[in-house]
């Protein structure tokens, strides 16, 4: 079984699932982003910290005690679910030892359904509703993404659909409605969204990388954020901020 490629963890409340979580960030990502947060994640690096499933498993025992308001085990990127073999393998140790688990994915792995029996809560992005614009600006389509989605608001277990909202990509106001369009033919119940405003945390490690930042004005104001949320409440959709 080879091991996880991991480039950072840590703990961190309440962002990557509930509660106190021990975070993994795993290396690699098939999506390029241009507003990434993480670009030290983009790349299978052979220089990342390379751990065992087991000793993941002995790692979240010995800190299960500060696992507090529902905390556990989150596994992000990078993309995790790229380390298929070896991440199936941790959550079902994590799983079977009654760890709380999760994943924050950008939705695209066409396997990522299997991962659904052993997860505790699922994190996906859904960036944009327009299959062109996804792959003109993150290099991959959002088909698959939809289609997850759809098989995880099915499934039962939490699921929070997250967007990035980023001026001149998807923040528009007609993309209310191009986005609601797609909720619309999903099953609701075991679904929050959430809206992210655009923030610029990566572009220094951008540049500390030697990769331009591409990304200009793309802030939204809380009025613009605002705008979502009341459209997206007014369809019955659950809001969450974390």
């Amino acid at each position: 079984m080879p091991p996880l490629k991991i480039i950072k963890k840590g703990f961190n409340y309440s962002q990557d699932g509930p509660g106190n979580r021990l975070v993994y960030h795993l290396s690699g990502c098939n999506l390029r982003c241009p507003w990434c947060a993480n670009p030290e994640a983009l790349f299978d690096d052979e220089a990342a910290e390379q751990v065992s499933p087991e000793e993941i498993l002995r790692q979240a025992l010995s800190a299960k005690a500060v696992f507090i308001d529902s905390g556990g085990v989150t596994f992000t990127g990078g993309e995790p679910t790229l380390q298929y073999d070896a991440l199936l393998k941790t959550l079902t140790l994590l799983h079977d030892n009654d760890i709380n688990t999760a994943i924050e994915t950008n939705g695209t792995h066409e396997h990522l359904p299997d991962f659904l029996p052993l997860l505790s809560l699922l994190i996906i992005d859904f960036k944009h509703y327009d299959d062109r614009n996804h792959k003109t600006v993150t290099g991959g389509s959002n088909t698959p993404v939809i289609e997850n989605i759809r098989i995880a608001s099915k499934y039962g277990i939490p699921v929070w659909v997250r967007t990035p909202l980023i001026d001149g990509f998807n923040a528009a106001d007609e993309d209310i409605t191009g986005f609601l369009d797609v909720y619309k033919t999903l099953d609701l119940k075991n679904l929050s969204f959430e809206l992210l405003p655009y923030h610029e945390y990566g572009r220094d490690k951008w540049l500390k990388l030697g990769m331009d930042y591409l990304v200009t004005n793309g802030a939204v104001d809380s009025e613009k954020i605002k705008m979502f949320e009341d459209a997206y409440k007014k369809a019955g959709l659950n809001i969450i901020r974390t």
